[in-house]
Formats: structure tokens, sequence, C-alpha cells
């Protein structure tokens, strides 16, 4: 992608997530438009977010990818590496080489590369002093996250965590919390709806998704109340 394709792209981006912040957003989607398009604008490999629940523990909310893989890395992470470093610090915590460079997470390390990843780049989603989770983004390759590349991934993850808190200056905190939670819930239940749909067609689980995100796009429905209806089998893709 050339230089002037990237920053046009970028705007577009920008534009496509401000549209999303309206009165009934579906943080679902706009969390997995995030990771999508950090792999298009970054050139990493896979890429994950990760919100923390109301005992700060850290849970994907959205990947690049629905590999086994990929979500054994994130969970990893989350618990001690890269991403669990991001969150408590709320700065980014960047490793440009899981092989070469000092080790600090002896477990993630080793998963992460076993699994083909090289390089890891946590960006936290943050507003002023609070982080609400991080962005992750993989790399197959050692490789450093180019400056531009960082701010303009920042940008993002701040765009998702405004997705995530814009309502907080009408709600009390309890209710932020609810809607976090509400999030780490939908992904369970379009977990089991992937299933159920990767069974039923025949197909992969990211293609179950993508026949789960399209249904709901065209009828201007949520994720989980689409795959909702799935796993309760009220309705067949």
């Amino acid at each position: 992608m050339s230089s002037t394709d990237r920053e046009t792209h970028l705007v577009d981006v920008f534009t496509t997530l401000a549209d999303t912040l309206v009165a009934e957003y579906d943080v679902v989607d706009l969390l997995q438009t995030v990771v999508e398009t950090s792999g298009q604008l970054f050139d990493v490999s896979a890429a994950g977010i990760l919100l923390a629940d109301d005992d700060r523990t850290l849970d994907i909310v959205a990947s690049s990818s629905e590999s086994l893989d990929l979500v054994e890395v994130l969970e990893v992470g989350s618990q001690a590496g890269p991403c669990l470093d991001c969150f408590t610090s709320g700065k980014p915590v960047l490793v440009t080489d899981l092989v070469a460079g000092p080790s600090r997470w002896r477990d993630y390390e080793s998963i992460a590369t076993r699994r083909g990843f090289r390089s890891s780049f946590a960006i936290p989603l943050r507003l002023r002093s609070e982080t609400v989770g991080t962005l992750t983004l993989l790399r197959d390759r050692p490789s450093e996250l180019a400056p531009r590349d960082l701010r303009a991934a920042q940008a993002l993850a701040d765009v998702a965590t405004v997705g995530i808190l814009h309502e907080r200056t009408a709600r009390q905190s309890a209710l932020v919390q609810e809607q976090l939670q509400k999030a780490l819930g939908s992904r369970i239940v379009i977990e089991q709806a992937k299933g159920v749909l990767s069974e039923t067609l025949s197909v992969s689980t990211d293609d179950a998704f993508e026949a789960l995100r399209s249904h709901a796009r065209r009828r201007n429905l949520k994720l989980a109340d689409v795959a909702r209806d799935v796993v309760s089998r009220r309705i067949t893709l």
C-alpha cells in the first residue's frame, strides 16, 4: 500500500468509526472493525483487543482471526506478557523480537514463537488516566513498529476507547461497567453461534463469523442478538 493510499485508507477508517458512534452503536462490531483495520494498515499478521472486566482481568473481545493459535497467544498475554504490562502501565509495550530480545515473559514468548509470531506490540485503550484494555498487534517476523504506525495505532485505540466510554458523561460508572460486561458476554454467545454455524453450514469458524456479521448488518441488528437467535435455533442462516 502506497503512502498516499495508506493515508486515504486511514481517513476512510476514522470516518467509518466515527459513524458508528451513535446512541445504539454495536460495541462488538466497532472493536472488530478496529482489529481488521489494524491488519490492513500496519502490515501485521494478526491483531486482537482485550478488555478488562470488573475484576480487572483481561478478556478477548475481538480478534482478526478465530484461529486457536491467535486466541492462545492473546490469552497467555493477558495473564503475563506485553498485553498485561501495557494495561497495567497505560503505555505501549513494543517487543521487536520475541526470540533475540531480552526475555521478560517466558511463557508468552515461547507460545507466541511456536505459533509463528516474532514481534508483538501492545497499545493501551485509554482515556486520560483510565485504561480499559489493550490493542495487540502481532507480526510473523522481527520488526519495529514505525513511529507513524504507533501514532496511528494509538489513535485507533483511542477511538475504540471513546466508543466504549462515550456515554460516561450521561451515565454513572456502574453503567459503564455494565457496557463492558455486556461486550464480554456478547463475545461468549457469539463464540457459541460460530460453533453452531460452523457445524450446520460445514464451514470454518471465520466463515461462520462472517455469515453472522453479514446477517446482522443487512438487517441492522446487533451481533449478539443474532447470535442468541442462532444458538436458540430461532433463525437459520
